[in-house]
């Protein structure tokens, strides 16, 4: 069997990884892809932008393919769903009406609230200044989210009511909408499941780290690094997100006539008083709690895509996960997230391989032969260990193999799994 995975990050490297390892997948193509899927054996890049999908369909076609995983967000929000279904090419991902949980912040709070579902309370502003005079009633703490996608940059935690009102001017979209909830406290979780639009089915779950500086200081990012599984997230837990978080918000859905399809990601908190509740929903894998997901997977993943796309997720056996703990690690660009340079050549993959680590490629690129930086987040390192210690030392030694010039990583990554 032959797979397009639509996109070019560290998410979609391990998604073509992972499907490789599949017994039913011979080759597997990505498009725009990256410097480690152009180097990847039975992978191919193809020089198609994410949006493009007429030419995404055609390469389809012309290269026989059975079906297409789509990566990022951007894509689902614009339809590339619909597009290749009305061509009745097989695509695991939302339509374009389902990503909204993630394209629209406030539309996914609505469907929260018709699921009943344990979230933040939130009120939408589509007016600044009725924004900013809530925001002083509330005071802070208090979050401030953007209504559309921003690459994981649209939410502000603000510690005080002028940095609140600050954020108002800098995140208000195209839309002019904005999501101001309430603070919580308590550790964030990830839990990524997918569903054939009928059952639903979580993977291990996963923690992010996606502050810029250790210790969980500084900017948002798209995500510093990750570990799973969470040993806060007991099996009684993740029965009890099933039951209160996926299910009904997949009840309704369906309620609605939406066609979801896909992975169905859920952004918890889970409270002191170990309560789990919604921070957002996105409408695709995580970046980078996929790198630490799917290396852990058992199941052949192609046997998952197709069982949702198929619409027989209840059919398959239950979802296996190996033993053990992963950790990835982001080696990012220096100056990331704000400004930072491109082109920068990448030394020691090869021995941080040897080490034992999985190095997945996100902003990268092959040039005459050399891998070379070409984004923000740069590669993720991961290593799987039979427990938490083993797995974080195993990667900062692959991690001290890694040397491009300015590159920067957070040193404690894998620190909050005791807690």
């Amino acid at each position: 069997m032959k797979v397009l995975v639509v996109g070019n990050g560290g998410r979609e490297h391990t998604l073509a990884w992972t499907l490789l390892q599949s017994f039913n997948v011979d080759e597997v193509f990505c498009t725009p892809g990256n410097g480690g899927t152009a180097t990847m054996s039975n992978c191919h890049n193809l020089a198609l932008a994410v949006d493009d999908f007429a030419g995404i369909a055609d390469a389809v076609k012309a290269n026989q393919i059975s079906l297409v995983v789509v990566g990022p967000e951007v894509p689902l929000s614009l339809g590339i769903v619909d597009y290749l279904r009305e061509r009745n090419i097989a695509v695991f991902g939302p339509t374009k009406e389902g990503a909204q949980i993630e394209s629209s912040k406030s539309w996914a709070k609505e469907i929260m609230t018709q699921a009943n579902v344990p979230t933040a309370k939130s009120k939408t502003f589509t007016n600044a200044a009725a924004a900013k005079d809530y925001l002083r009633a509330q005071g802070a703490p208090i979050v401030v989210k953007a209504d559309g996608l921003a690459a994981g940059k649209g939410v502000i935690v603000a510690t005080t009511i002028e940095e609140a009102i600050a954020a108002v001017d800098l995140l208000r979209d195209n839309s002019g909408k904005l999501v101001i909830e309430e603070f919580l406290t308590g550790s964030e979780v990830s839990v990524l499941a997918v569903t054939d639009g009928k059952t639903i089915r979580p993977l291990s779950p996963a923690q992010d780290h996606k502050r810029i500086g250790e210790g969980d200081t500084g900017k948002n990012t798209g995500g510093m690094g990750a570990y799973s599984p969470v040993p806060l997230v007991t099996p009684e837990l993740m029965t009890r997100i099933e039951q209160e978080i996926l299910q009904p918000t997949l009840d309704i859905l369906k309620q609605k006539k939406i066609d979801y399809c896909g992975v169905l990601y859920a952004g918890l908190m889970i409270t002191p008083e170990g309560e789990p509740k919604v921070i957002e929903f996105n409408c695709r894998f995580g970046d980078p709690e996929t790198q630490v997901v799917l290396p852990l997977l058992d199941t052949p993943l192609d046997e998952i895509l197709l069982a949702c796309v198929e619409q027989k997720l209840s059919q398959l056996p239950p979802i296996k996960t190996k033993a053990g703990s992963a950790v990835c690690i982001v080696a990012a660009s220096g100056g990331y997230p704000d400004t930072y340079e491109k082109g920068k050549a990448i030394a020691g993959i090869a021995e941080a391989t040897n080490k034992g680590a999985i190095v997945f490629h996100a902003g990268t690129k092959l040039e005459q032969e050399e891998i070379l930086t070409d984004g923000g987040r740069v590669l993720g390192i991961t290593a799987i260990g039979d427990d938490f210690e083993q797995a974080i030392a195993s990667a900062y030694n692959a991690v001290e193999s890694i040397q491009f010039e300015r590159m920067y990583y957070r040193r404690d990554i894998g620190h909050k799994y005791k807690n």
